[in-house]
């Protein structure tokens, strides 16, 4: 089983085989934790999210990392919250799980995650939290051994203690 954790941090300087970034469906940046990792990557992310002609919601794509410490960006979508009657908790689980998916198929074995969704897709921290913490327990069960660490970086304090209360 991965060992679980959660920081208070900046995801672009996690020393991780993979970082996830909270994409939008183009992957050409946007602002938040995507615009961070675009920026601290450099140019040649762009260049190499433009080769990947977008992403759906709650699907993931790979890229190498760049000038980040990570070898990999792994990019996914997360939703729109629109107040829950839309399937935002099934596409948010999606979004980690195929992360996950991808991070085994790429040899990966640390990984870090942001808080997706949370921030201008406006999904409430605590249901983000509860899905997250969930999905990736689920794909631990289901593939035992496969990675080492998932780590959950909270940019915030409201995030950092909601993920803090459900690993303890």
């Amino acid at each position: 089983m991965a060992k679980l954790s959660v920081i208070k941090g900046d995801i672009t300087l996690q020393e991780v085989d993979a970082i996830v970034n909270a994409a939008n469906t183009s992957l050409l940046g946007g602002g938040g934790v995507d615009g961070a990792i675009h920026l601290a990557a450099g140019p040649g992310l762009l260049d190499a999210c433009r080769k990947l002609n977008g992403c759906a919601t709650g699907e993931a794509k790979i890229t190498e990392g760049f000038r980040l410490p990570a070898e990999y960006v792994i990019h996914t979508v997360g939703p729109i919250w629109h107040g829950g009657n839309n399937q935002e908790g099934q596409f948010l689980s999606n979004a980690y799980y195929n992360s996950l998916v991808l991070a085994v198929r790429y040899n990966v074995h640390t990984i870090a995650f942001p808080n997706i969704s949370t921030g201008v897709y406006g999904f409430p921290k605590d249901k983000a939290a509860k899905i997250a913490v969930e999905t990736v327990q689920r794909f631990n069960g289901e593939h035992p051994g496969k990675l080492e660490e998932v780590r959950f970086v909270c940019f915030d304090e409201e995030n950092y203690n909601l993920y803090d209360a459900l690993l303890k």
